[in-house]
């Protein structure tokens, strides 16, 4: 039997020229994706070895454990750099027109697009190292902003991420001093790309549907 996975290839991004976030920065920040990418892949051909003879022997258990776990956070980080690099671009403006789909998505979510956005930035500030992602309920169509510790901790099974920030030190260090977070969180939104994030928001009745199909098959 022979266990195969399909690897994963290193994604460009055309973003030089960005407002308050430096082409050093994301030239070392691609370095650091790039790395997620190598990585899931070393791991998943590892993995593949542990499976050659379908099974996994009570002797391999904690070594292929800990590869497992390893690779949740290595292809976690992967995603959410993709993500992350795919909803900026030169250009972009800190928020989105008013009558745009996100927009008054937000605004159903939390009774306003200011609301919302208060509550994106202020898990953006939070103390520790991860992520600040606004994700689309499958069951209601709702939003909901989540802190993601380090890549893997903090996702909710089946959301949909639609706006994905990365506050890791990594990527302002270079721009900013770590304590000037702020600073960067309104970087990042001068330079967001508010049409790729529409276009990662599933329609209501669509996801209203899929929660509704989820429920009679529990």
């Amino acid at each position: 039997m022979t266990t195969r996975f399909d690897p994963y290839r290193v994604r460009e991004f055309d973003l030089s020229g960005l407002q308050g976030i430096s082409d050093e920065t994301l030239e070392m920040h691609f370095k650091l994706y790039a790395g997620y990418v190598k990585e899931t892949n070393r791991l998943d051909e590892l993995i593949a070895g542990f499976l050659s003879d379908g099974q996994i022997d009570q002797e391999e258990q904690p070594a292929y454990s800990e590869l497992s776990r390893r690779r949740g956070f290595e292809s976690n980080g992967m995603v959410l750099h993709e993500l992350y690099f795919g909803n900026l671009k030169k250009g972009g403006s800190d928020d989105p027109p008013a009558n745009s789909a996100f927009a008054r998505a937000a605004a159903e979510s939390f009774g306003s697009f200011a609301t919302w956005k208060a509550d994106f930035i202020g898990i953006g500030k939070m103390r520790g190292v991860g992520w600040a992602v606004c994700s689309q309920d499958p069951t209601t169509g709702g939003l909901r902003n989540h802190w993601i510790t380090l890549h893997e901790a903090g996702h909710v099974a089946g959301f949909r991420p639609l706006l994905v920030m990365d506050v890791w030190e990594h990527a302002f260090l270079l721009d900013y001093a770590p304590a000037d977070r702020p600073k960067y969180i309104e970087a990042f939104f001068r330079n967001v790309d508010w049409s790729v994030v529409a276009s990662r928001l599933a329609a209501r009745e669509t996801a209203s549907r899929a929660g509704t199909e989820a429920a009679r098959a529990r």
